[in-house]
């Protein structure tokens, strides 16, 4: 699906955050979110903070949303696969800039068990960092419990 761009700006133009909310169909303070989150999106940044997002955000950004909403990842899922620069079949995508994710595998808990209890543990706190980051997020947001 070819992305929609705003009347009169090339393909290769620079996006505002309100633009690529728009494209995308997220909220901006969740792609300030994200930017938080995921070292490789990086938006230029002029005077007074305003972000300038080239399209290799745009399309990064993209596949972070479609892991994250419609693949079911976490974002502890997606930083992970965005880290090890996984392609569709699980295998190291090596055509692949480190920074892009072309696609990944379905869904981390599809991986093979790990021995040990230690690796459990792990992951459990990993689960409950996330929620704490989650809980956090929501009551600035002030949608949460106080």
């Amino acid at each position: 699906m070819p992305a929609s761009r705003p009347a009169g700006k090339s393909a290769a133009a620079f996006r505002t955050i309100s633009e690529v909310s728009d494209e995308l169909d997220v909220p901006q303070h969740v792609l300030r979110f994200w930017e938080g989150k995921f070292s490789q999106v990086r938006p230029l940044k002029r005077g007074g903070g305003r972000r300038y997002y080239r399209p290799e955000d745009i399309d990064l950004l993209r596949r972070i949303r479609d892991l994250l909403y419609s693949e079911g990842y976490t974002i502890k899922g997606v930083q992970r696969l965005l880290r090890e620069g996984r392609s569709k079949d699980g295998e190291a995508d090596e055509s692949a800039p480190p920074a892009t994710v072309a696609a990944a595998p379905k869904a981390v808990a599809s991986a093979p068990p790990r021995d040990g209890a230690g690796d459990v543990a792990g992951e459990i706190r990993a689960v409950i960092d996330e929620l704490s980051e989650l809980r956090d997020l929501l009551k600035r947001a002030g949608k949460g419990p106080s």
